[in-house]
């Protein structure tokens, strides 16, 4: 499976994103409200300056305390992101996902943002597909 198939399929194309001269505060309102892990760092929605998710945030305020709540995301985020097209796979995609210890990938298209998908979505993707090709094999079996 490719990752615009996975894309596709998700329900909701949104990119949730923040400015870098947000608050970390900000940053914690808005993953709460919007019920997701992490948020692009971008001021016009097409390019990444970053990305700062729940991880970025507790090992700031365990590093240097609440006082880090205050100031900008830019001070917090993650500044080297590895991102993934829609033509790459999904293995390729856990795989990236597994070696760099994140959960979430940007997908970019002639370097411009264009979707964001979780390790989640990508499991979801796997199984499904998993599942149809069990499916498959067990109709081969039956004679179908």
């Amino acid at each position: 499976m490719l990752i615009g198939q996975i894309l596709e399929a998700k329900p909701s194309q949104v990119v949730f994103r923040i400015s870098q001269n947000a608050t970390v505060s900000d940053a914690v309102d808005s993953l709460a409200a919007k019920g997701v892990g992490a948020l692009l760092v971008s001021e016009d929605g097409k390019s990444i300056d970053g990305i700062i998710s729940e991880r970025d945030i507790i090992r700031e305020i365990g590093s240097t305390g609440a006082e880090c709540l205050t100031r900008p995301v830019n001070s917090v985020m993650t500044s080297k992101i590895t991102s993934c097209a829609t033509s790459d796979s999904a293995e390729q995609a856990l795989q990236l996902m597994t070696q760099g210890r994140f959960r979430h990938l940007p997908v970019m298209r002639d370097d411009e943002l264009i979707g964001m998908i979780s390790i989640g979505d990508v499991v979801k993707a796997r199984i499904d597909e998993v599942q149809t090709e069990k499916g498959h094999l067990e109709d081969m079996i039956r004679g179908y």
